[in-house]
């Protein structure tokens, strides 16, 4: 799943950006109210966290103003602010959620698990035999159980929610690896073949599909 990250503290932020990563979470990071608010408008998430006091406003603006633009993405605040008029200010804005800090991370992970089960983002993908099911990040194809990568099951995730669609490389760069910097655009490649490793080899039929000139594409081919 994709996730945004409005948070300015630079070292709260990397720290859960990290261990949202190797929860599988495809995560975009931002310290700023106008650019967290131009990337939720201009990409598809799955779930937005955004923190409340920005150097450039607040998270409530932020959510209020991507609700006004149609985004109807689930918003979880963070939050020192315990206060119950706050907790009502950010609820009215627009946000699904609200968890004060300091707060549990596996918290976080559950009520993460829970706006993502009300939007229905967690519901079991399937083609042929192999099935996805983001609640349990789960992996299986002919009832035999994957193990994936952090990045291979990103990768499927993407290729999962996107079948019979060609998909350019560079297409599934940003969504999978747009928080990285220095990118090569071969690593696409590489990780397909690892996933084809995985998902198509020790099988009888691939889904796995390379597209010359223009991309990949996840099928079933009959």
């Amino acid at each position: 799943m994709r996730l945004l990250l409005l948070e300015d503290e630079v070292q709260l932020r990397t720290a859960l950006a990290s261990g949202l990563r190797e929860e599988n979470y495809v995560v975009d990071e931002s310290g700023l109210t106008e650019e967290a608010v131009y990337q939720a408008t201009l990409t598809e998430y799955d779930v937005m966290v955004f923190d409340v006091m920005l150097p450039d406003g607040s998270g409530f603006e932020a959510c209020k103003r991507i609700r006004e633009a149609g985004v109807r993405c689930p918003v979880l605040f963070l939050t020192a602010r315990d206060d119950v008029r706050d907790r009502i200010a950010g609820l009215d804005a627009g946000a699904d959620d609200y968890l004060c800090k300091p707060f549990d991370f596996g918290e976080l992970l559950a009520r993460l698990r829970a706006l993502s089960r009300r939007a229905g983002s967690t519901a079991e993908l399937q083609i042929a035999d192999l099935r996805l099911d983001p609640a349990k990040q789960r992996v299986e194809r002919a009832g035999t159980v994957l193990a994936l990568s952090a990045k291979e099951y990103a990768l499927l995730e993407f290729l999962l929610r996107h079948p019979e669609e060609v998909l350019s490389r560079a297409r599934i760069a940003e969504a999978i690896w747009a928080d990285e910097s220095g990118f090569d655009s071969n690593v696409v490649d590489v990780f397909i073949s690892y996933l084809r490793a995985k998902v198509d080899k020790p099988f009888a039929t691939a889904l796995i599909h390379t597209v010359r000139g223009m991309g990949y594409v996840l099928r079933e081919e009959k």
